[in-house]
């Protein structure tokens, strides 16, 4: 009997034995390979997010992009109290354990048993980083596990500042706000290294719970948690009694709340574009770039304001945006560099300085005419406004009109352009060619043109009064323009002069790309009869009291209105029309390039007020002061009795002037004789 409750006995102990060793050799082989699952140094790469900086022409902020508010900042740059405020509070063991403090995080096992919950997690500043840099925060035993082989490997791989300077850059506090640097500036207008010990123990405070201890959101309760922070400074022996005291009994003193204002808002989509397309998404809002552009917010705001005042608005629109829609765009054509970009009224994305293609209407006569004082026609050539039919290449008859229906007759060049005659500019584009005019409109900057298909520009209409296929944009007028602007040399537009990484390497500097496209002599010259065109003619509004040259356009249903000028060092372009092209008559009120006109004039006056006034540098090659019949374009005599309003005094490319005089001089008969 004895001998058989022995057996049995030896039989349960084998049976143990062989149960413990599985779950022994179970355990370690799980052990095993969680301590394999352990990331590798290489894995361990510390990579956070920073915003990055959009800066306009005078170096002031524009906005910023981030997906988390974070400025970068350098741990040598703090003072102690900085650090040892978020140690006291966070990780009080910090510099002692080499990523986990056993203690600690024991305690929090027995508070969450107690509580069954996670209330308590006993991470250290090493664990936290890890779990907000590489892993997830979702509170599960698993994810704790991670944790502690992801702290121990960065405590293997960085020294104890390095990832303390890890960790202040990374926590969040409320409101967007991200590490020490970015909640300095949020909560108290300063920089991270200018913060007193009161202020770094609050901003210490708000990491535990940030909706909850947020001075924006609960200021008392804030200021209780500052009151911890300091006591437990002050144990650690990082204050003595009486600093601890003093911080204590500071005020509250917040900065503003400043809400997020996003200034120029087309102009950084446009920037932002670029920028994601040269470094991508993750580096444009997480890489901490500091991007130089060429906007210069004071232009942009007067542009701004110009425009808003100066459109009309459709009283029987309905849709979520307001009617008509307008589009602003300024550079400097020496540089290329934009200075102004309004892109709409409204909340929309759709860019209408860049993005719209509209008809350009008598905007585009510039190119016409630029093709025909480049190949030899003159200011003072002649032509007859009167009824004229040109067939198409389809057989088609054209007859255009002008805008008010009446005829000038005889005309010079420069009051065909002042008035904007359409028949003489049909005139001058069938003398030419069509396609010689595309040709000049393209290598100033057009390039929106349809040259072939069933339907396309290559015809009289489209070059004489603007009709195009596709149209063309704002920024693509204001380059062409430029042109002329800049003595004949195209430049290439930019919004971006420097980017620079965090640290303040130059990633990219931005070089002009120009190219000589016309005479100095044809971009004065027609620089010149575009003045006249805001002196005297369809421009009037334009005038600013200073040399200016430009031209207006308007579509002949009054689907677009336009007004392209200049000054000497900067072009400027206004449009407006309704997104789903319908007449702008509102109220039995036409809108047209008049009204654009006067934004340009209103924009122009504001933004150079305080600029000197200059005039367009003239190059030699020219002749000038030649006094000449507005009948015949040829030249008049000092004893020509012509009437006043029929002469005038034009200025010529050298080698182009008249060397005859006009018939229409009467001179007595005597001046006939040889010996006159």
């Amino acid at each position: 009997m004895a001998k058989s409750r022995n057996k049995k006995r030896s039989l349960s102990i084998y049976l143990l034995v062989i149960l413990g060793s599985t779950i022994l050799g179970a355990s370690l082989g799980v052990f095993s390979a969680y301590l394999k699952s352990a990331p590798s140094l290489d894995q361990i790469n510390i990579r956070q997010d920073f915003t990055t900086y959009l800066y306009d022409i005078e170096g002031r902020l524009i906005t910023d992009l981030y997906k988390e508010n974070r400025v970068p900042v350098d741990i040598t740059e703090l003072p102690e109290h900085v650090k040892n405020a978020v140690v006291a509070i966070e990780d009080d063991q910090f510099y002692n354990h080499h990523g986990i403090n056993f203690t600690a995080f024991g305690r929090a096992i027995l508070v969450n048993l107690r509580d069954w919950s996670f209330s308590q997690g006993g991470g250290t500043i090493t664990m936290q980083l890890a779990r907000n840099v590489f892993l997830t925060q979702k509170k599960t035993i698993m994810r704790k596990l991670e944790e502690f082989l992801w702290a121990v490997q960065i405590e293997r791989k960085y020294s104890k500042d390095e990832i303390l300077e890890a960790y202040l850059n990374e926590f969040y506090l409320n409101h967007g706000v991200y590490g020490i640097e970015a909640g300095a500036r949020t909560f108290f207008g300063k920089s991270a290294k200018d913060l007193n010990v009161s202020e770094a123990a609050l901003i210490a405070g708000i990491i535990r719970w940030p909706s909850r201890y947020s001075p924006f959101v609960n200021p008392e309760i804030a200021v209780d948690r500052r009151n911890f922070v300091l006591a437990r400074m002050e144990e650690l022996n990082y204050l003595t009694p009486a600093q601890a005291k003093e911080a204590k009994n500071e005020p509250l003193l917040l900065a503003e709340k400043q809400e997020r204002v996003l200034r120029a808002r087309y102009f950084v989509d446009y920037v932002t574009q670029q920028l994601i397309d040269r470094y991508g998404e993750a580096m444009v809002f997480g890489g901490g770039l500091r991007v130089y552009t060429t906007l210069d917010l004071e232009m942009q705001a007067i542009a701004e304001k110009a425009l808003q005042e100066g459109l009309p608005i459709n009283p029987n629109h309905s849709g979520s945006l307001v009617q008509p829609q307008g589009a602003f765009l300024a550079l400097v054509p020496q540089t290329g560099e934009i200075r102004v970009m309004i892109g709409g009224r409204g909340e929309d994305r759709f860019n209408r300085s860049v993005q719209a293609l509209r008809a350009p209407g008598s905007a585009i006569k510039v190119f016409l005419y630029t093709a025909a004082v480049d190949r030899g026609i003159t200011a003072a050539h002649v032509y007859v406004d009167e009824p004229t039919e040109f067939t198409m290449l389809n057989g088609e008859i054209w007859s255009p009109q002008n805008y008010y229906g009446t005829f000038a007759g005889e005309v010079t060049v420069r009051e065909a352009i002042e008035d904007s005659l359409n028949v003489i500019a049909a005139k001058v584009a069938n003398e030419l060619g069509p396609q010689t005019v595309i040709d000049y409109a393209k290598k100033m900057g057009i390039s929106t043109f349809v040259e072939q298909g069933r339907v396309n520009d290559v015809a009289l209409a489209p070059l004489a009064l603007g009709g195009m296929t596709k149209g063309v944009s704002p920024l693509e007028l204001a380059t062409a323009y430029g042109v002329l602007a800049n003595q004949g040399i195209k430049t290439e537009p930019t919004a971006i002069l420097r980017v620079t990484d965090a640290n303040g390497n130059i990633l990219e500097e931005h070089q002009k790309h120009q190219k000589v496209v016309l005479s100095e002599q044809t971009s004065y010259l027609m620089t010149d009869l575009l003045r006249g065109v805001i002196e005297r003619g369809t421009g009037k509004n334009a005038n600013i009291g200073r040399p200016a040259a430009g031209k207006t356009g308007t579509h002949q249903d009054y689907r677009d209105a336009w007004f392209v000028g200049y000054v000497p060092d900067l072009v400027a372009v206004v449009w407006f029309g309704e997104d789903n092209p319908e007449r702008m008559v509102y109220q039995g009120v036409r809108y047209g390039s008049w009204d654009a006109a006067t934004i340009w004039g209103n924009f122009m006056r504001e933004a150079l007020k305080n600029k000197p006034i200059i005039d367009f540098p003239k190059p030699a090659g020219l002749v000038e002061g030649l006094l000449i019949d507005t009948k015949t374009g040829l030249l008049v005599s000092d004893d020509c009795n012509l009437p006043p309003e029929e002469t005038r005094r034009e200025i010529f490319i050298k080698g182009s002037e008249p060397t005859e005089y006009s018939p229409r001089c009467s001179r007595p008969w005597w001046q006939g004789l040889p010996f006159f």
